[in-house]
């Protein structure tokens, strides 16, 4: 949205209000396959020209993700097909040093273009999966299938450039055994028969380390663990391994029955544990000499603070053991592993972890001493409540003499980018009040690109800044960019943004800022026809001292002199999720409800509470240890600001939301009874101690070291409470949020003997809703549960 703040309802080309008559869009509309608004743009990427834009979008009645190509300089797109997708490049690739060549991952396959002549080299043609290719300085290229590395170079094709194996080196020595001694020092041919087993392993493996046509020396990790992860140096010289221990102790895990099946039997679904039962197993970390199969175990002994127990007072007051030792680690950026952790440099020579620990209180950015097999702080982020799952990029910049280390760190409480050229030392290229997101190196490493939030908390936008330090400029004025790919040369942007009725489409702009030229829309004509309500971005400010809380406001465009209006309250999900932005929102089909609400004579309002996304790190961890707390007291400041400034009818105000926003309608209900005449819970959490451990544990710690945290944010505490009308609606095979969540507090009204409640069941819907005929029985409810409680 091109507009400045709270001048939403002026924009020219809005429809004037309709008539609770006449309303804009049918429920049955709002609630259909939204294939009918026209599928937005997915994934995108360059070709190594600069001349065409690649794309994924979902075809329409279909799962299916077709690919197609808009020229850049204009034109319409087509689908590609057939022989056609044999010819394309693939997404996310990476460049060679010197800019002759790029790399990628397309289906699987490595492919290499040679970006001077357009050439197209096919690098493997396999059915494993081969992925995360990267360059070396001398024209050699690693890549990996699974924890199986290669290397590649022109003229000598592919070869297997490291070997993993989870047993125990055949050379190892015997652990001390009376009775195997004793037989060889009586039997001589048991004795002769292994001592030439001997020789000739190792002469095999003499032959083959001095033999360059053979693959590498094995590399034993030893029988008692599994590999999670690995990472090899472009020059083939050094991989990094991650493991843990075999066996270990991972929780267990849930059984989801499904009732409505193919076979018609109930069937049932493994599905995951539960917070503390147990936390994820602790890694350990070896550095391999490829040539030798050497391999040296990397300690955490020296990290500092790892010895230290930022949970001791808890863990006292809960009769526990105090920690002994140093804690547990983990080499992993995210909550489901999937982030890189590992990052070598394109010469080689240097590598960077991310360490994490177990209990997210501290992570470590280390990098790696080959020659004394240990590692070396470069940066140490600690956080009372715990360390964000975003923000966790890192790698390294190409300089003459050493590479320079770069990350992200919120430790000005927003997520800015650093520059590190030796231990203890980091250089902020950003600050302020506002967050830096996915960083992006210039192929020439000059400088850095990324999306900003500079103007408001919900404008994003591409930014740009020298690798050396100097101003921070924005490149792009589009307010909702979702993110973007820089051309091969370097010249161009490609941008996939959105608006509040615009799913995300491409635009392209030159790399140094400039106007942006749109390549798409895919929008159905019925979907643009419709003259939506622009919400407008509002700023509530918060009764206890917590500043501005961002807001999402729907109304009447000409609110009638006098009148109130029933309220309608809307949470999302996910707690660390935002919603108030300029871009198009996760919740669309909501938005759209919230149009027919308007409509229908409501205001609505969806706020960004405490504990959403995009506000630096104080607003995250304000609900640490008080889940429901911070978060309903925005919406009561809400609440009441409706009232002020909107002409809003307080004596008549409803709320709802899924998941996150189903756990805070039951909070406003149970903690704030009267407050609200009517709730939909929607997926909700209604117990903390059901749901998973990385997200829970983040932000309560576990049952049993902090059960007063637990028990503050547990609704089911509260449930006693409950005078209002709620509705509860679930799907039967959420593996998010369990489906016993909602049977759980059923059986607990019940047992309470409350009224005015009930709860709807969807036998074939998981956490995200599949199919139209659910949505729409849901919002039904909804909606009747409104005009009923609500008086409208």
């Amino acid at each position: 949205m091109r507009r400045p703040l709270l001048t939403a309802a002026l924009l020219a080309g809005l429809a004037p209000l309709a008539s609770a008559q006449t309303p804009r869009i049918t429920l049955d509309q709002a609630m259909a396959d939204p294939d009918w608004i026209g599928n937005a743009v997915e994934q995108a990427w360059w070709s190594w020209d600069g001349r065409t834009a690649y794309y994924t979008q979902k075809r329409t009645g279909a799962t299916i993700r077709d690919t197609f190509r808009v020229p850049v300089a204009g034109g319409a797109a087509a689908k590609v097909d057939g022989a056609e997708r044999g010819a394309i490049d693939g997404p996310r690739a990476v460049v060679e040093p010197g800019g002759a060549r790029m790399a990628f991952s397309r289906n699987g396959d490595i492919f290499v273009r040679d970006l001077r002549t357009g050439a197209l080299t096919q690098v493997t043609r396999t059915d494993a999966a081969e992925t995360r290719p990267q360059w070396g300085e001398d024209g050699q290229l690693v890549f990996r299938a699974g924890n199986d590395w290669f290397g590649w170079r022109e003229g000598r094709g592919v070869w297997q450039a490291a070997v993993l194996k989870t047993e125990d080196d055949p050379g190892k020595p015997l652990k001390p055994d009376d009775l195997r001694d004793r037989q060889l020092r009586y039997i001589d041919t048991l004795r002769t028969d292994r001592e030439r087993r001997e020789a000739a392993r190792e002469q095999e493996e003499a032959w083959r380390a001095a033999d360059p046509t053979r693959a590498p020396v094995p590399a034993y990790l030893g029988k008692d663990v599994n590999l999670v992860d690995s990472a090899l140096s472009p020059d083939g010289r050094w991989l990094l391994a991650v493991t843990y221990a075999k066996g270990a102790d991972l929780g267990t895990p849930g059984k989801m029955p499904k009732y409505v099946t193919e076979s018609g039997y109930e069937e049932f679904e493994e599905v995951r544990t539960r917070v503390g039962r147990n936390a994820p197993a602790p890694h350990r970390l070896w550095l391999v000499e490829t040539a030798t199969g050497t391999v040296r175990e990397l300690k955490f002994d020296q990290l500092p603070g790892i010895k230290a127990d930022p949970l001791a007072d808890l863990r006292k007051a809960a009769g526990q053991k105090p920690l002994e030792g140093i804690r547990d680690v983990r080499i992993e950026t995210d909550g489901d592993g999937t982030g890189p952790a590992i990052h070598w440099s394109s010469d080689g020579r240097d590598a960077a972890v991310l360490v994490r620990a177990v209990d997210n209180k501290d992570r470590w950015i280390a990098s790696v001493d080959t020659a004394a097999a240990k590692l070396v702080v470069r940066d140490r982020l600690t956080d009372p409540a715990w360390i964000n799952w975003n923000f966790n990029e890192f790698g390294w910049i190409p300089a003459e003499g050493r590479d320079r280390l770069w990350f992200l760190s919120e430790k000005t409480g927003y997520s800015h980018l650093y520059v590190s050229d030796a231990p203890g030392q980091a250089t902020a290229l950003t600050s302020g009040r506002w967050e830096v997101s996915s960083p992006m190196l210039a192929p020439d490493g000059s400088r850095f690109l990324f999306t900003c939030n500079r103007a408001w908390p919900g404008d994003y936008e591409v930014c740009a800044v020298p690798a050396r330090g100097g101003e921070v400029r924005e490149l792009t004025s589009l307010d909702g960019v979702e993110d973007f790919a820089l051309s091969p040369d370097g010249t161009q942007l490609l941008v996939r943004h959105s608006d509040s009725y615009l799913p995300p489409q491409l635009a392209v702009v030159a790399s140094n800022g400039g106007t942006a030229r749109d390549l798409t829309d895919t929008r159905s004509a019925q979907f643009k026809a419709i003259g939506w309500i622009e919400p407008e971005i509002v700023k509530v400010p918060s009764s206890d001292g917590a500043g501005t809380i961002w807001g999402k406001y729907y109304g009447p465009k000409n609110p009638e002199p006098g009148k109130k209006y029933p309220i309608v309250m809307f949470v999302h999900g996910a707690g660390y999720l935002q919603n108030v932005h300029d871009r198009y929102p996760t919740y669309f089909r909501e938005q759209m409800f919230h149009n027919l609400l308007v409509d229908a004579g409501y205001v609505v309002l969806d706020l960004d509470f405490r504990a959403s996304e995009g506000y630096g790190r104080d607003w995250r961890t304000a609900i640490y240890r008080r889940m429901g707390t911070p978060e309903l007291q925005d919406y009561l400041d809400g609440l009441a600001w409706l009232g002020r400034e909107k002409q809003g009818d307080v004596s008549r105000a409803g709320i709802y939301g899924g998941s996150y926003g189903g756990f805070m309608t039951f909070m406003a209900l149970f903690k704030k009874p009267g407050t609200f005449k009517a709730g939909a819970a929607l997926r909700p959490v209604t117990d903390w101690s059901q749901y998973n451990h990385e997200y829970t544990s983040n932000i309560l710690n576990t049952p049993e070291l902090d059960p007063e945290a637990y028990q503050r944010s547990s609704p089911m505490e509260f449930a006693q409470n409950l005078q209002d009308h709620l509705l509860i609606a679930h799907g039967m095979i959420d593996d998010n949020v369990f489906y016993k969540d909602s049977v759980m507090m059923a059986q607990r009204l019940i047992e309470l003997k409350k009224d005015k409640w009930e709860l709807a069941s969807y036998p074939m819907e998981r956490h995200a809703y599949a199919h139209p005929e659910a949505w729409y029985d849901q919002y039904r409810r909804i909606r009747e549960l409104f005009e009923e409680a609500l008086g409208q």
